[in-house]
């Protein structure tokens, strides 16, 4: 199946600096998506540092996570309105100054607090880099970049607990955690320097007035609504009880009085925080439920990989981020690849990278059962490495296929928008197969292999569900297909 051209290309005239501009974008983003990961392995030090408990230690990894959700979709839309470049200068300044000050804090509470900082930075600058991709490329090229984006999550997600574990192996145990922050600062600077440069700045006839065309009611709707679904999720290992689920009640009134407010402000003809008409198109809803489906799977591999490697085989954070680099070698190959064949191939690309992963996550849960004691990151190598190249086919495609029909004037927030269904996914997927994980090393008496496998196995439904919504979309397009002939 091939995709159709965007309808917005006919009078689209190429940036002669939009590789240089994409390369700033791909650096900015390799940071904010590193600093999701690679603070896992830095724990323990951060606890032996500042004297962290488990609560704080909590909340410096989902702290992060939550706020990044959090303001996606409001920066998508402001980056919509008021151009790209000046908001993500805005969210790169910010990001630059809370990694600094999660550098220098002095106790957990101010780490904490930097570290929600830092992730509002990071939820401002990621819809600006896929608007900023939507705006720059057209057609192949387009395929091209989202693919080298696509790389670039792939390698950050999965090589952030191997550059964590050489920073806290240089810096020691006490204060290496540190530089996992101020690594930030001087790429970020170099990095605004060349933004200033080479990133264009909007057309002046695609602006919108701000005033008038925001949506604050609906900003508070979806903030609180995205807050309640996401909290108890991140919490789910520091609230005890079945109380806490009850915030899933709460968000799911808040989405839908969101939806209905979204809907009455179409009918009166005022700006909508995000444009329903959005999800009429199938490639783009379907393509949403696949990036967040397939994120509770993909994600949770590297969170309970990463404890069974240095909690259940004793091996050093250095050694645990060695482990999942065979992953991450995949899935950046594959990713490239991908996004340059993605248009004569479609969605046939993606399901054949839900399919890999699933092959990969199942050779992982064998090698694991069959190799015991340090010798399996050996024996998980190649299965990582299968599953990785599959990630990267399905990221990148995934998300080209899903905004190639959407304006550019609405790119920002349409990304806004998949990007926080993506967090949410994967904050589902870390407390539910966390949850079984944690569940099998208490039942187990601490069996870390068995508790690894049955929580990738879970891990593996998740990639099998989203496999199945491809097949879906697939089938859809092949009977629309078969209609025009």
């Amino acid at each position: 199946m091939s995709t159709p051209a965007s309808p917005f290309s006919a009078d689209y005239e190429p940036d002669p600096r939009r590789w240089k501009a994409l390369a700033v974008c791909l650096v900015v983003g390799f940071m904010t998506l590193l600093d999701v990961s690679i603070v896992n392995v830095a724990l323990p030090s951060i606890e032996s540092g500042l004297g962290a408990n488990s609560a704080d230690l909590s909340w410096v990894v989902s702290g992060y996570a939550l706020a990044f959700g959090l303001v996606l979709v409001p920066a998508g839309r402001v980056g919509d309105a008021r151009g790209r470049k000046v908001t993500f200068l805005i969210g790169l300044s910010l990001f630059v100054l809370a990694s600094a000050a999660c550098g220098f804090a002095q106790g957990p509470t101010q780490l904490v607090v930097f570290r929600l900082i830092q992730g509002v930075a990071g939820g401002i600058l990621a819809p600006q880099v896929s608007g900023l991709i939507q705006l720059l490329f057209r057609g192949a090229e387009r395929g091209r970049a989202f693919g080298m984006f696509a790389a670039t999550i792939g390698i950050s997600t999965a090589v952030g607990p191997l550059l964590g574990g050489v920073l806290i192996q240089l810096g020691g145990s006490a204060d290496g955690w540190r530089w996992i922050f101020f690594v930030n600062v001087p790429i970020g600077i170099a990095a605004f320097v060349a933004a200033i440069r080479l990133i264009p700045a909007r057309p002046e006839e695609l602006k919108q007035p701000l005033r008038g065309s925001f949506d604050p009611v609906g900003v508070v709707l979806l903030g609180t609504g995205v807050f309640a679904l996401m909290l108890p999720m991140v919490q789910e290992q520091e609230w005890p009880g079945g109380r806490k689920w009850l915030l899933l009640v709460v968000a799911a009134v808040l989405i839908g009085a969101f939806v209905l407010w979204e809907r009455r402000q179409g009918r009166v003809g005022r700006q909508q925080l995000v444009d329903l008409s959005l999800f009429s198109m199938r490639s783009y809803t379907l393509g949403c439920i696949i990036a967040m489906v397939y994120f509770a799977g993909f994600t949770t591999v590297f969170f309970i990989y990463t404890l069974f490697v240095q909690q259940g085989l004793g091996y050093s954070a250095l050694q645990a981020g060695l482990a999942v680099t065979p992953f991450a070698l995949g899935s950046a190959v594959s990713a490239s690849v991908g996004g340059n064949i993605v248009n004569r191939v479609g969605r046939s690309l993606v399901l054949l990278g839900l399919g890999l992963v699933v092959v990969g996550m199942i050779a992982t849960i064998v090698a694991v059962a069959f190799v015991s004691g340090p010798g399996v990151g050996y024996a998980a190598a190649l299965p990582l490495l299968v599953a990785g190249i599959g990630s990267g086919l399905v990221i990148s495609p995934n998300l080209t296929l899903s905004l190639d029909q959407v304006p550019v004037t609405k790119a920002g927030i349409a990304g806004g928008v998949l990007q926080t269904g993506q967090r949410i996914g994967a904050a589902a997927g870390i407390a539910l197969v966390g949850a079984v994980f944690f569940a099998q090393v208490a039942n187990t008496g601490g069996d870390w292999a068995r508790a690894f496998q049955i929580g990738l196995a879970t891990a593996a439904v998740l990639v099998l569900i989203a496999l199945v919504v491809g097949l879906v979309d697939h089938f859809a397009h092949r009977r629309e297909d078969a209609e025009v002939a």
